[in-house]
């Protein structure tokens, strides 16, 4: 596996906004035409292709808040016909050193619905830990701390 994370532009762009999720995920993450249409109107937000090698099976996006400066995972997915292999969890994982490199990038965090077990699962497993809070949708808000946690694969 070679996950690489790639600025989306007018190569990739078509393929990302036809990305679609298994179906039943369609209510856990906004879809990536909304997102790459966020990341215009929020400057502070990066939206990405999630390539293994040259072939794209994801997007994701992270930014850090303005307003308190920490940094969110905002999104992520993996095409449906790439879920299972082990992607979602690689992405994060490269997600996390993208921000790490990033001036007081050693805290992230993101949320999720509680609906999606699978996703608190792999956040979990990576080292993401619940807040205790949740956002102004509901979904439930998870930290992870490079200075307590080591990142692996």
């Amino acid at each position: 596996m070679n996950i690489l994370l790639k600025e989306i532009n007018e190569d990739n762009f078509r393929q990302c906004t036809k990305l679609t999720v298994a179906d039943g995920q369609e209510h856990f993450v906004a879809s990536n035409v909304y997102s790459i249409a966020e990341s215009k109107i929020y400057s502070y937000l990066t939206p990405l292709a999630v390539n293994n090698g040259e072939n794209l099976v994801g997007f994701a996006m992270y930014g850090r808040d303005p307003k308190d400066k920490t940094y969110w995972i905002m999104r992520l997915m993996i095409d449906a016909q790439f879920q299972g292999n082990g992607f979602g969890k690689a992405a994060t994982l490269a997600l996390i050193e993208r921000i790490k490199q990033l001036p007081e990038g050693h805290e992230i965090f993101l949320s999720y619905v509680p609906a999606n077990i699978y996703a608190e699962k792999l956040y979990r497993s990576i080292g993401f830990e619940r807040t205790g809070k949740t956002d102004d949708d509901g979904e439930i808000i998870m930290r992870f701390s490079s200075l307590k946690t080591k990142t692996r694969p």
